[in-house]
């Protein structure tokens, strides 16, 4: 795809107005546990019953670790292993992450070492393999596997995120279940998952975390919770056959927790940055009301979404790129097909892979998005600006919201600054900073 700055699209809307916008600070709930207070944390919740008897001089124990950029993912489990090593066992580390990394080994390698979770950082091994063990089928069809190299430990900590999913509801969403389900389950087991479809993958999850459970040497989850600021709030231990009745208590927190653009609508979002260290989906559709599928709504109610760029973390995965209306060039050539679409293949779902409009910069996907919405005054129009959407405490917002916001009409939104003019580079790149 041949994108030129300076041809017609670029005489197109280089008439288009942006509105100036001014600085918003939006204030949520912050109960947190301080990074260094997590190992302190971790090891009083494992030394409890019956966490601490399970774990014995000499077993090999398997700890998982996904693809998602959960916070201080790489201290939380360095004090799992540390744990596992005080009780004279042996820890490693599980890639658990289904077809991620692009369904490869190596690839599911590089996505930790990303989030600083490396044999070295760890002080313990890491086993990669795709390849899984067959443990039969689930109440409602589905073929189960697990791991091998997990399979074959003696025992297996289920270490993971606890939060609502991007694409559909149920009792069971992200968490230790779905870790079990899709993460252990490598790519033939999300495959499995998602294979009929993401009508039936609320009823899948819990089906198949149930044949591991019980087959499977599960000892234990240590999921954790996250608040509005992308900050730990919660870590607690659950036994095996506790998960299934406690997940679903923990998931209502974790709905309490999430933050939101507290505006509730707008003509054009603006995203500075989307990819997998932000969401499965590169922005949370909980937070920018653009989801993938019918089976989960909410979020932001929004007519046009631009991205600007992709994270480096994503290592090209782009997924998410479908939920844009435009994005740029820079955008576009970060992506890479190879390690974007097993993730489509494996859940069936491509409108999250779809190439949106492709403008040359950033400024051009802005005036995209406003000359391109219906049915509102241009003049007027209300634009939103969140970095990613993880950390959406500091936003910018068009002037059109000032007098609301000066007045009070959203609680826990302010203003933080008068409205001014985006700054653009001479490439036409956004250099205005949000904070």
């Amino acid at each position: 795809m041949k994108i030129i700055h300076g041809g017609t699209v670029s005489k197109l809307l280089e008439g288009v107005k942006i509105p100036r916008m001014f600085r918003a600070k939006q204030t949520f709930s912050r109960e947190r546990i301080e990074p260094k207070d997590i190992p302190a944390k971790i090891f009083s919740e494992l030394s409890r019953e019956p966490f601490v008897s399970k774990i014995k001089p000499g077993m090999n124990i398997a700890i998982t670790a996904g693809s998602r950029g959960v916070a201080n993912v790489a201290i939380i489990t360095r004090a799992i292993a540390d744990f596992v090593r005080s009780r004279g066992a042996i820890p490693f580390i599980v890639p658990a992450m289904g077809s991620h990394g692009g369904a490869t080994a190596e690839g599911q390698l590089e996505v930790l070492a990303g989030y600083g979770i490396t044999p070295d950082s760890m002080g313990c091994e890491i086993r990669s393999s795709m390849e899984t063990v067959h443990l039969g089928l689930s109440d409602t069809g589905q073929n189960v596997f697990v791991d091998r190299n997990a399979f074959e430990s003696d025992g297996i900590i289920v270490s993971c995120r606890l939060k609502p999913h991007n694409a559909f509801r149920g009792p069971y969403e992200s968490g230790p279940c779905k870790m079990m389900a899709v993460g252990l389950g490598k790519q033939k087991g999300a495959e499995q998952v998602h294979g009929a479809g993401m009508g039936h993958i609320a009823e899948n999850i819990p089906s198949i975390a149930r044949v591991i459970i019980e087959k499977a040497p599960i000892l234990f989850a240590v999921p954790c919770i996250e608040n509005a600021y992308d900050e730990t709030c919660r870590i607690i231990a659950i036994d095996a056959h506790d998960i299934m009745t406690k997940e679903p208590e923990l998931l209502r927190f974790a709905f309490s927790q999430m933050p939101k653009i507290l505006a509730e609508e707008c003509d054009v979002l603006i995203v500075d940055e989307t990819g997998k260290n932000y969401s499965g989906t590169g922005v949370d559709p909980n937070i920018t009301g653009t989801f993938s599928t019918e089976y989960a709504t909410g979020g932001v109610k929004v007519q046009r979404t631009c991205f600007l760029r992709l994270s480096r973390e994503s290592h090209g995965n782009a997924l998410g790129v479908g939920l844009a209306s435009v994005i740029t060039k820079k955008f576009y050539e970060s992506i890479n097909p190879e390690m974007m679409y097993p993730n489509c293949i494996t859940s069936t779902v491509l409108a999250s892979a779809r190439i949106p409009c492709v403008v040359a910069t950033d400024k051009e996907a802005i005036q995209m998005c406003i000359r391109t919405c219906t049915g509102i005054d241009r003049e007027h129009v209300r634009v939103i600006r969140i970095p990613n959407s993880l950390h959406i405490g500091s936003i910018m917002m068009s002037e059109e919201y000032f007098s609301d916001v000066k007045n009070g009409k959203w609680p826990g939104l302010t203003a933080e600054s008068e409205a001014e003019d985006l700054a653009f580079d001479d490439e036409g790149n956004l250099i205005t900073l949000i904070v």
